[in-house]
């Protein structure tokens, strides 16, 4: 949400009127009315009813839709309703749970056109299913249209957990192959997307990353404890067991270590996170926050000694390139990152000097570089140089952006 919200919000300055389409009635569980006062007052917005089968699912489990639907899929040993309602959305709402939204737009959407000429239309997924829109609307009104990419469709980590038959991933394939040949350009998020994707069409397409808008001035102290902040979903298939595991031993070997360490989590956390917390010895250290207000997020970045920023180790989240990466390289705090070999996260930190990535299996290293930083911290020297971070900001990006549109328009 917040990448358009960001692009609609700074068009404007570089000769782009935006006009924006969006249900009328959308279902999601995590919500942060605050983001409205950036939307600016006199825009077009259109607006559309969906009917949403989450709505539904509720009837069966309102907790296990609420998971789902904010993205927690249970890894080890999932139970036999949420293998039902992942089967049901993975094979029955293709390639979304929003794909009913489809039609009704289309026929909406062609009724607007009709009377009203734009230079280029812009869908964004997930979810992808607003692609289908696009094509459709290609095909009908023949306007310029860019295909915009937040994550990848069929490589997407999750992708495998929906537990889809066989005509189902030909399906999604079939779905994906037919939207990047009808787009005229396709932007994505990340150069790893872009490698994949140009492998299936020959498309032009651009990388245009996420990136931080620069905020008013916080006011925060550093935290007095050797502070490590994870601002975001933290699912079980990202659990950082080595980090937990590096953790313990250095409390365990160094005095005074576990009581000034204090693990601050803001956002949606698994049951097996926690548990590996318990596991490790590092309950007592760890603070829930739940989701909280942005503002109360950026405060959080500003405050902690260290940031974490965990993905998946698998080779589906090499092109993964978390929104949060781009505050925490505004809010100039040491980001320790752990995931995959060839991750898109790597260079930009390397890029900006403004913190380490590590393997999930480089422990030693890990280890070594934790022990370091809390030397730093114990000095009152914990501090980071980050270099070049400007570029990613909400305004260079929404630039490039810009330019694409006027290129193609």
């Amino acid at each position: 949400m917040q990448r358009w919200l960001k692009f609609v919000k700074y068009f404007r300055e570089f000769g782009i009127e935006p006009i924006v389409y969006v249900p009328e009635n959308p279902n999601y569980p995590l919500v942060d009315k605050n983001f409205a006062t950036e939307i600016p007052d006199d825009i077009t917005i259109l607006k559309q009813p969906i009917k949403e089968p989450y709505r539904f699912a509720k009837l069966l489990s309102r907790k296990q839709t609420k998971k789902m639907s904010s993205g927690i899929i249970s890894k080890e040993n999932p139970s036999a309703l949420e293998k039902l309602m992942l089967y049901v959305r993975g094979n029955y709402f293709i390639p979304d749970a929003r794909v009913g939204w489809v039609k009704p737009s289309v026929t909406f959407l062609s009724e607007f056109l009709a009377k009203t000429s734009v230079d280029v239309m812009i869908t964004t997924g997930p979810p992808h299913s607003l692609h289908l829109i696009g094509m459709a609307m290609k095909e009908a009104f023949g306007t310029q249209w860019i295909a915009d990419f937040r994550d990848p469709w069929t490589t997407i980590h999750y992708h495998d957990s929906l537990r889809l038959t066989e005509a189902s991933k030909r399906k999604h394939k079939q779905l994906e192959k037919d939207v990047l040949d009808a787009a005229d350009v396709i932007v994505v998020t990340s150069p790893t997307t872009k490698n994949e994707f140009s492998q299936l069409t020959n498309t032009a397409i651009e990388v245009i990353t996420n990136g931080y808008d620069v905020s008013e001035e916080l006011e925060v102290a550093l935290d007095s404890k050797f502070s490590l902040a994870h601002i975001g979903s933290l699912l079980g298939g990202r659990n950082p067991k080595i980090l937990w595991e590096v953790l313990s031993e250095i409390s365990d070997e160094v005095a005074g270590f576990q009581s000034d360490l204090e693990l601050t989590f803001a956002g949606a956390v698994s049951d097996e996170v926690k548990t590996s917390l318990k596991k490790f010895g590092l309950d007592g250290c760890a603070k829930f926050l739940g989701y909280i207000r942005h503002k109360e997020a950026l405060q959080l970045q500003r405050k902690s000694q260290l940031l974490l920023l965990i993905e998946i180790d698998s080779e589906a989240t090499r092109a993964i390139i978390p929104g949060k990466l781009f505050e925490y390289l505004a809010a100039k705090r040491p980001v320790v990152a752990l995931g995959p070999k060839g991750s898109d996260i790597n260079p930009i930190l390397s890029e900006t000097k403004a913190g380490e990535f590590f393997l999930c299996t480089e422990k030693d290293a890990l280890k070594e570089h934790l022990l370091t930083q809390y030397a730093n911290f114990r000095k009152g020297r914990l501090t980071v140089d980050s270099k070049g971070v400007e570029k990613y900001s909400r305004k260079n990006i929404t630039r490039q952006m810009a330019d694409l549109i006027q290129r193609i328009s």
